[in-house]
């Protein structure tokens, strides 16, 4: 059975694509692409001839399919590279392409190199040798920068199928002088060397990972055009400028944060822009908060901690009375009255759920008081009942630890509080000591070492 390299997916129980557990990439979720033309029932003979091939980390090109080979999504190609060639796997093709080629701005001209054949194993083996090497080279690579003290971070390295030339990906704040670096390079792995410089989106792409939605990372799934992105654009959507929930894992602010962009600007048309605090009877009303979608907006008096929230409509209202001198009398009435004043229910649901869960307390708790409290409980007994009812039953005193007794014979007190027993002056003194209490008595009765210790028993 064959499957997917990367994900182990079976190549007997595949639903959907049909591709024999190739998945259309060599990468698991790395820049897929869904053909959905494929059973538009589009004639063969205008077929597009160019193809899209992908490449580790995502990295895609197009190449002509001047042999008319028979290909199917998720083969591997041999392809014509300068000074060589290199191996893909097939990701798109047909007239999605030519949507592909025009969104990307690539021209069909000369330009575009072709496709040899269809790998075959010695080629793939080949190259899988040469896919070996890609990680070792890693390390002596980073190795070789730290000892050179070049300002620069080694991100991937990708070699070429023929073993003929590695590409050396890095990222960088500021130009790198790295033509030493190239020849130290070159005469340590023997080979031709190419050093290109990507950003650091790009490099998390490369690298791919799982975002703090629980999803992976948008550079290294579908987005291929990175757009920048501007503190603004949270600023708009009224999130917290905190950097560390604002950036991603590249260190950079993230992608998402343009997504919505254009709705919160659409919807910002309608929002009152407030360059002031509202003049009103009952004070200076100061912005505090602005939910966009539900239109409304939290006010503040005198920079209280209780907020008054009202609609846009009525803040329009209140800004053109201030700009006419005229002071309301709140933010909700324009004139006192003596009648009820209409709370505000806009936050109503939330008052509900605070005052539900204000005097909650766990459920077994309330179990354990209730059976307590309820005097109808079967088979349990209230406090009144236990000290009114008799015992029945004596107590069992072994245990239970001895009464501790004093030495002041006048305070001294028996078993449940029975006078205390005369003592004959001839035991010892350590007859009262607790040690002795704790064992077990004699079956004569008599005290330890005293005269009835050696007294035969009377028949």
């Amino acid at each position: 059975m064959s499957g997917c390299a990367n994900c182990s997916t079976d190549a007997t129980a595949v639903g959907g694509c049909q591709n024999n557990g190739s998945c259309g990439t060599s990468d698991c979720n790395k820049m897929n692409a869904f053909d959905w033309l494929s059973h538009m029932g589009i004639p063969e003979v205008d077929k597009f001839d160019i193809v899209e091939v992908k490449f580790k980390g995502g990295r895609k090109d197009y190449y002509r399919n001047s042999g008319h080979l028979q290909l199917t999504t998720g083969d591997p190609v041999v392809v014509d590279v300068p000074n060589g060639h290199h191996i893909g796997y097939v990701s798109l093709q047909g007239e999605l392409v030519r949507l592909q080629m025009q969104k990307r701005k690539i021209k069909n001209d000369d330009n575009i190199l072709s496709i040899y054949r269809i790998a075959t194993p010695k080629d793939l083996e080949k190259w899988q040798e040469a896919k070996n090497r890609e990680v070792p080279t890693i390390y002596r690579g980073k190795q070789i920068i730290d000892e050179i003290k070049l300002s620069m971070k080694l991100s991937d390295v990708e070699y070429q199928a023929d073993n003929s030339k590695a590409t050396f990906y890095y990222s960088a704040d500021d130009r790198v002088d790295f033509r030493e670096l190239i020849k130290l390079l070159a005469s340590e792995f023997k080979i031709r060397v190419e050093m290109r410089q990507i950003s650091l989106r790009q490099e998390a792409g490369r690298l791919g990972g799982v975002g703090v939605c629980g999803r992976e990372l948008c550079c290294s799934t579908w987005i291929h055009d990175f757009k920048s992105v501007t503190t603004s654009a949270a600023r708009y959507q009224n999130l917290s400028l905190n950097p560390s929930k604002l950036s991603g894992q590249c260190g950079r602010l993230k992608c998402c944060l343009n997504f919505e962009l254009e709705s919160y600007m659409s919807a910002l048309e309608d929002i009152p822009n407030i360059e002031k605090p509202l003049l009103t009877q009952a004070g200076k009303a100061k912005l505090q908060k602005t939910d966009i979608f539900r239109r409304l907006m939290w006010f503040s008096y005198n920079d209280d901690n209780n907020w008054h929230s009202i609609d846009c409509d009525r803040v329009k209202v209140i800004i053109e009375q201030n700009a006419k001198g005229i002071t309301p009398f709140s933010l909700q009435q324009d004139q006192a009255f003596d009648g009820e004043i209409d709370t505000n229910k806009t936050n109503q649901d939330l008052e509900l759920l605070d005052k539900k869960f204000a005097n909650s307390r766990p459920k077994k708790k309330r179990k354990n008081r209730s059976r307590k409290s309820n005097p109808q409980n079967k088979g349990q007994e209230t406090p009144q009942k236990r000290q009114n009812k008799p015992e029945d039953k004596p107590q069992n005193h072994k245990n239970k630890r001895p009464p501790k007794r004093s030495n002041n014979p006048q305070n001294a007190q028996g078993k449940n509080g029975a006078p205390p027993k005369e003592t004959d002056p001839k035991t010892p003194k350590n007859q009262g000591n607790s040690r002795n209490k704790r064992r077990k008595p004699n079956r004569n009765k008599g005290p330890r070492g005293g005269e009835n210790r050696n007294k035969p028993d009377e028949k």
